[in-house]
């Protein structure tokens, strides 16, 4: 139960990344047509798919998509394995909680890669196989701004541009989990050098 505990938050957090991602396939219309306003105009509810890459890149190959699924199951592992081995250890607990968010989205959004394809038919048709090519469910949308950015900016100035992020719970956790590290990322691994420095000093003390 002490490192589960980690493990339980990423189950957490993909259980309810996958419910919300097959509601809303259930139950909206996909784009533009079925958006339906949260708060105001700037929170709604849009559907949408992506191939689950960064900034909408796509590999020229087309096992591009395929290798990059089997590098995330793999990746996956690894920080699995890490969060364990942080835990054991006894590092800063937000630190491990920020890993286990990571972890959890980092898989929610795998499996709509790995499965949906073909469970929601949803790959593209010229994927080379359904399997690990099927798109990422999103649904949050923040229409923050869309305009003109002003002339004096380098390389954007002049230009019509729109900051209107849509994502998922997965997304959403991944986000978190990165911010936090990031701010308390001084708190969270002073503890680490204070052991380091109190187990030279006791390695010191014994062989002197």
């Amino acid at each position: 139960m002490k490192y589960s505990k980690y493990f339980f938050l990423t189950l957490g957090v993909i259980i309810i990344d996958q419910v919300v991602k097959l509601m809303v396939h259930n139950n909206m219309v996909f784009g533009p047509s079925g958006e339906l306003n949260v708060f105001g105009d700037w929170f709604k509810l849009h559907y949408i798919l992506n191939e689950g890459m960064a900034f909408g890149i796509e590999f020229g190959s087309e096992y591009g998509k395929l290798g990059l699924s089997l590098f995330r199951i793999v990746a996956m592992g690894v920080i699995a394995f890490y969060l364990y081995k942080m835990a054991k250890k006894g590092l800063h607990s937000g630190l491990l909680w920020s890993v286990a968010l990571i972890l959890g989205g980092a898989i929610g959004n795998v499996i709509d890669s790995t499965f949906y394809g073909v469970y929601l038919n949803n790959a593209s048709p010229d994927a080379i196989t359904p399997w690990f090519h099927g798109k990422v469910i999103d649904m949050f949308y923040l229409d923050i701004w869309e305009g003109y950015v002003a002339d004096w900016i380098p390389f954007w100035g002049g230009k019509k541009m729109a900051l209107w992020p849509i994502f998922n719970i997965a997304d959403a956790s991944i986000f978190i989990g990165v911010a936090i590290i990031l701010t308390f990322q001084k708190r969270f691994f002073r503890k680490t050098e204070e052991e380091q420095e109190l187990s030279q000093t006791s390695e010191a003390e014994v062989n002197s």
